[in-house]
Parts: structure tokens; C-alpha cells; sequence
């Protein structure tokens, strides 16, 4: 009997055994399930709040194409971009806007000036980053819902860098339109002594005033710097520029890579896709409420550097090997 006992003893606690083997199977699949549930449902919430960013470009041109490239390596992971061309058309431009406004977007990248200038008249209550512009506080972008990225290289940079690339110059000279670049001019004349240079400038109103004013400016200065100013620079009168001031082995310094392949020797700029890069940068900060609007336009950290390196040997320069680490191409 008690052998009996022992055998229903041994059995019960074998079928518990099992039982509970079995309970805990179903358990952890119970968890597996439950984990690939809440995993599902994440994906859907997540899919639900996925930003939308409308991008308006001012018209298609590869330069656009190239910070809009940018952009999107950098901005917002996740978001849904969608895109909108106002084929140089101010007016498009606004139309597409207000069609921005009636829509799902949490926000509007503005690639260009009449991009920008469109979203600014049509869309007041969704934040704007603007790209791709020379000097937007001279176009008033700066609505309580805007800022943006400064295309252009500042000032003290610029004065920084071409002390390091030419430390024996002191006088520059640069022309200018005062109707368009006066302020510039200005904030330049009482920026280069901070670098120990001293900056003459020369008006010019008209094309046509260009050539006499360039032989007086280069009589009296050792380098001659270019800012952008559509008067004083045209497809006519660049060349006879960058010719003219290597006649009098006057090194010249520019804006774009395009000076310093035609034989400026030095150049200033900045890369279109960084543009792109550190405006998604700026729009993810925004977006998540680590930076408040209005700001004022934020200067591009990466700069390009470009040099001409026969015009360097014309000009009988030559640059220490701890500079050229610094030069992003060369001609």
C-alpha cells in the first residue's frame, strides 16, 4: 500500500512537473507575442507622427538640388518630404504657398529669395527655414516664424583667413556698388584692422565707371577683394578684372571657386550640400524645441577654401604645408 502511495505520489508530481513546464511555455510565448504587439503598435504611432516638411525651391537649378540633398542627410529622421517648384515665379511662388498653409506640414524649408519671400507673405503660424540666400536681413526675412542660413561667409572670417593666407599684405581694396553693398563695405572697413589689414573702397555706380576705378584702386592697394555686387561684377567685366589685377601682381581674393579657377588666387565659400546639411540641422532643432524662432540667420561652420596654385607661382607666393591641410581644391 504504502509502495502504491508512493508510485501516485511520484506520478502527481511528474504531472505537475509538466504542467507547469507547460505554463511556463505558454508564458514566454505569451511575452513574444505581447513584445511583437507593442512593437507593431509603436511602428503605427510612429508612422502616424511622422513630420511633414514641404520644400518650396525658387526654381530647379543643380545648386538647389545639391542643398536639398543636404537637407535631407540631416534633417529629421523619419520625416516625409515633399517638394514644390515656383519656376522662378514670385507669384507661383505664393500660390504654392498658401496651399503649404492649408496643409498637414509641421514645417517649410524656403530654398531661395523668392521662395522665401512668398512663404513669408502666405504662411504665418508654421515655422520657416529659408536656405540658399545672400544677406536675407537686407530682404526683411525676418517674420517672428522665420530664420535660416546664411549663404555667404562672414565678414570676420573671411578678414581671419586671408590674414593666415597672405601675412605680409596689409592694404586691400575692393569695389562696390553703394546702392547695393554700402553696408558691407562699411562693416569691413571697421572689421579689417582686427586683422591688421586697412580696406579702401571704391564706389562705383555703373559698369562703365569699372575700368577707371579698378586702376585707381590698384595703384594704391596690394590685394584686391571681390564681394558679390552685381554692378561691379559681370560675365565682361570679371575677366578684365582677375586680368587686370595680375598685371599689377595684385593677388586676388574671391567668392566662389569659379574666381579662383579663372585665376583669383584665393577663394572663400561655402559648399552648396553643407548649406543643405546644417540648415536640417537648424530644422530638427526647431522641431524639437531646441531652438526658438525668430533667430537670426546662422553662418555655415564649414567653409570651402580654394587656391590657384599658378597664380600662387606668378605671384612668386608660396603657402607653409600646415595651411595646405586647409584647402579643399586646388587649380
Amino acid at each position: 500500500m504504502n509502495q502504491t502511495n508512493q508510485i501516485d505520489q511520484m506520478n502527481a508530481v511528474d504531472h505537475i512537473d509538466r504542467l507547469s513546464r507547460a505554463w511556463r511555455s505558454l508564458a514566454a510565448w505569451a511575452v513574444v507575442g505581447l513584445v511583437v504587439l507593442l512593437g507593431l503598435c509603436t511602428l503605427c504611432v510612429s508612422e502616424s507622427m511622422a513630420m511633414d516638411i514641404a520644400i518650396l525651391r525658387s526654381s530647379d537649378i543643380p545648386a538647389y538640388h545639391e542643398a536639398v540633398a543636404g537637407l535631407k542627410a540631416t534633417g529629421p529622421i523619419g520625416a516625409i518630404y515633399t517638394e514644390y517648384d515656383a519656376e522662378g515665379d514670385l507669384e507661383l511662388g505664393k500660390k504654392l504657398a498658401r496651399k503649404l498653409r492649408a496643409s498637414n506640414a509641421s514645417l517649410v524649408v524656403a530654398v531661395g529669395l523668392k521662395a522665401a519671400l512668398a512663404a513669408k507673405v502666405e504662411i504665418v503660424d508654421v515655422p520657416i527655414v529659408y536656405m540658399m540666400i545672400l544677406d536675407p536681413l537686407k530682404h526683411q526675412l525676418t517674420a517672428a516664424n522665420m530664420t535660416g542660413t546664411l549663404l555667404e561667409v562672414p565678414v570676420d572670417r573671411q578678414l581671419k583667413i586671408m590674414r593666415t593666407f597672405l601675412p605680409t599684405l596689409h592694404r586691400l581694396g575692393t569695389l562696390y556698388d553703394p546702392a547695393k553693398t554700402s553696408a558691407r563695405v562699411k562693416d569691413a572697413v571697421l572689421q579689417a584692422p582686427i586683422s591688421d589689414f586697412q580696406l579702401k573702397g571704391l564706389p562705383v555706380e555703373s559698369e562703365k565707371e569699372v575700368p577707371q576705378q579698378l586702376r585707381a584702386l590698384l595703384s594704391e592697394v596690394e590685394a584686391l577683394w571681390l564681394m558679390p555686387d552685381s554692378t561691379v561684377l559681370t560675365n565682361e567685366s570679371l575677366r578684365f578684372i582677375l586680368d587686370s589685377a595680375l598685371a599689377h601682381q595684385i593677388p586676388v581674393i574671391g567668392f566662389s571657386p569659379e574666381f579662383t579657377r579663372l585665376g583669383a588666387l584665393l577663394s572663400l565659400s561655402v559648399n552648396y550640400g553643407q548649406v543643405g546639411r546644417e540648415t536640417g540641422l537648424l530644422a530638427k532643432r526647431i522641431l524639437d524645441g531646441e531652438q526658438r524662432q525668430p533667430l537670426n540667420p546662422v553662418p555655415i561652420e564649414r567653409l570651402k577654401i580654394t587656391v590657384n596654385l599658378k597664380t600662387a607661382k606668378f605671384l612668386g607666393m608660396t603657402f607653409p604645408k600646415e595651411l595646405m591641410s586647409f584647402i579643399d581644391e586646388t587649380y
